[in-house]
This record gives structure tokens, sequence and C-alpha cells, in this order.
């Protein structure tokens, strides 16, 4: 049977974490494993009525014939146009906790009782989990987290593809709300038009981080203005068919400074280093070694911070690079090697008191023999009139 993802590795990854079935109820991950589909009514939302909107995908190790979806009572229609590669399915349940109830019966009928079920500990509901463990006693429930990080921390081509799109689209959106924003458009102005500019373009908006003038605080907020002057920094998030373009760019209101000048050239040489050492088998340490290198010999190193994280479905997903990040958690892709289809997130910013907030966030995925930016326009001063 046909899968959408990689089923071999899948299959590889629950043999050697023990599991014998890998049950999904993250709308992310059911999203990936089913090929794209996401039932439109719950798609930004997941809480009705006395519970929430619960998916469940099981998957059984090496016999995707017998996987099986649980979903709820308005999908039908959705799912006549989108079909389904999984041949169990019932759509009946609007209650986690009976989801939850009728998914270890399924995992019963496949004689898995008593078996070891992988389960994404935290995006299970408490109650959905708790029907779980009473209703299959004998069984052992560990945490799906790192099977599903490995397995979706290379992209297919049609996943790559997505992301570069949407890498594209979100420097395009933000460039034009730089190149046409008068002096005086709030930081919320500027952020709303981001917004309208994405979804004109098929994205799911998600955040929009602005920092104008000496300011260094991103929150939209409609009394910061953008004047001239002034820099403004744009960090906006959309994604595209459930995949995050996530990067950074600068615009100053009138001609830059030599000052704003070299402390851009600074940054793009920083977020430059890394590519010359990023493909297949080079580390994460190795790239930051490249990064901190470049950091150390600039004007403004005292100001610089350097970070990189993976990208995919979800900010700072799998391969984790830093543990020591605004967001810390283990990172074995500081010494383990990356491979081709690997996505990364390289920035840096630059705070001064004399001049604001400068960054820049890039989108880079690792090639077959190298590496490629998604969305690498943009990347000097853009200039606005005003």
């Amino acid at each position: 049977m046909k899968t959408p993802f990689d089923a071999a590795r899948l299959d590889a990854l629950l043999e050697d974490a023990g599991a014998d079935l890998l049950l999904a109820t993250d709308q992310d991950t059911v999203q990936y494993l089913t090929g794209g589909y996401r039932f439109f009514f719950m798609a930004h939302k997941y809480a009705i009525g006395i519970s929430r909107y619960l998916p469940v995908l099981g998957y059984r190790k090496g016999k995707p014939e017998t996987a099986f979806y649980i979903g709820a009572s308005l999908e039908p229609p959705h799912q006549e146009l989108e079909p389904l590669w999984v041949s169990d399915i019932t759509n009946n349940q609007w209650i986690s906790a009976n989801a939850g109830r009728d998914a270890a019966a399924r995992i019963s009928r496949l004689g898995l009782d008593r078996g070891t079920i992988a389960i994404e500990m935290c995006f299970i509901p408490a109650d959905a989990y708790l029907a779980l463990r009473r209703e299959l006693p004998n069984a052992t429930f560990i945490d799906a987290l790192p099977i599903m990080q490995a397995l979706r921390a290379i992209k297919r081509p049609d996943e790559l593809a997505i992301l570069k799109q949407a890498s594209e689209n979100i420097v395009e959106c933000m460039t034009t709300v730089m190149t046409t924003s008068p002096a005086g458009t709030s930081t919320a102005e500027i952020a709303h038009r981001v917004r309208l500019e994405e979804t004109a373009r098929d994205m799911n908006f998600e955040y929009c981080l602005t920092a104008a003038g000496k300011r260094l605080n991103r929150t939209p907020c409609p009394d910061f203005t953008w004047d001239r002057g002034d820099v403004l920094s744009i960090d906006s998030g959309a994604n595209l068919k459930g995949y995050l373009g996530d990067l950074c760019r600068m615009a100053v209101m009138g001609e830059p400074t030599r000052q704003m000048k070299d402390m851009l050239d600074e940054i793009r040489a920083i977020q430059d280093a890394p590519r010359k050492v990023l493909k297949p088998g080079a580390t994460g340490a190795e790239m930051y070694g490249e990064a901190f290198a470049v950091k150390d010999k600039c004007q403004f190193r005292d100001h610089i911070r350097f970070f990189a994280h993976g990208m995919g479905m979800i900010q700072h997903e799998a391969p984790h690079i830093e543990p020591k990040g605004v967001i810390p958690y283990p990172a074995p892709y500081q010494q383990l090697p990356l491979e081709a289809g690997m996505v990364i997130s390289i920035e840096t910013d630059l705070k001064h008191p004399d001049v604001g907030l400068i960054k820049l966030e890039d989108t880079v995925a690792v090639t077959a023999d190298g590496c490629e930016g998604y969305g690498d326009g943009a990347r000097d001063w853009v200039v606005a009139a005003g």
C-alpha cells in the first residue's frame, strides 16, 4: 500500500523505539501522515461544545493496510473531495475521551492490547489518555515525539517546494508593506498590512513581529510608529498548505546611514557563513563555528546574537541544533550529521541603543551537494521613500 510518507523509515523508527503502533492525535502530525488532509471546519481551532475535536490516526508497524482513522461526523463530505489512503475510517466523535476509547478498541482488534503504543504525550488530552489507559491496562505507552521528529526532519521534494514558495511569498509581502507604508505608520498597522498581503497569497497568517526606530519591543502597537530616518524590522511567519515560512527583513525610511549599512553588512556576513559548510554530513557545531568566527571579527559583535533552528510544519521542527537558544531543548544535531532534505532557519540580530533592532532571518535547505536559500531576496536595506 502506498502511503504519502516514507513508511519504511517510519517502520524502522518504530522498531528502534520498540513500538508496535503509532497513535497520532496532533493535527499537524495527522496532516503529515495523511498527506495534507486537515478537516477544514476545525483547521484553526479545536474546542467545540463540551470537549475538543481530536483526529486520531493509528499506524501499525509494517502493516499500513491496517491503519485506522477516527474523525468527526462532519468530515465525510471533505473526505469525499480529499480521500484518505486509510481504509478503516470512522467519523463519529466530538468528545476526546470517546475518541481515546474508540482508538483503544481498534488497537485491541489488531491484537495489540498488550503491545507498546507510541503516543504524542504533549498533544493528547488527559481524558483521551486516561481512556486509553483504562481500556488497555496491559499496554505500554511511550512518547512518539522522537519518532515523529526523526520522520519529519527530512523533507520530501513536495514539502521542500511548499516551504520555498512560502518563504518567497513572505519576503514579497514584507517588502511590499515596507515600500508602501508612509512615514508615521504604526507597527500595528504594518503588522495588519502584512497579514492582508499573506492571506491574499492563500497563506494562513500566524504572526508579525515589528520593531521601528530605536524601540526593541516587537509587539505590534498602535502607539509605536515608523518615522523618517528610522529602521524597521519585520519578522513574519505564515503557513502555506500547513508548512511554515518564517523570515525577517530590514527597511529604513529614507537612505540608510553609514552605520546602518555597516551593521547590516556584518549581520549578512554572519548569516552567510554557515552556508559555506552547510551540506550533508555537516553538523550544527560546524555551522555555529563558521558563524562565530565571523562574528568575532565584527565591529558590533558585543551587540550581536546568532541562532539557528529547524523548520517545517512548525517552528523549531527537527533538526534541533542549539540547546541553549530562545527555546531550549535537547539538540542532537549539534554533533549528528545533517542530511539532504533538512531545512534550517538561520537568524542573526543586532540590538543597538542608537539605531534599534537590525535582524535577518533566512530559510536554508540542505541539498544533495550543498544548500539552497529559500526567499533570499531583500537581504539588503529596503528603502522606503516615506
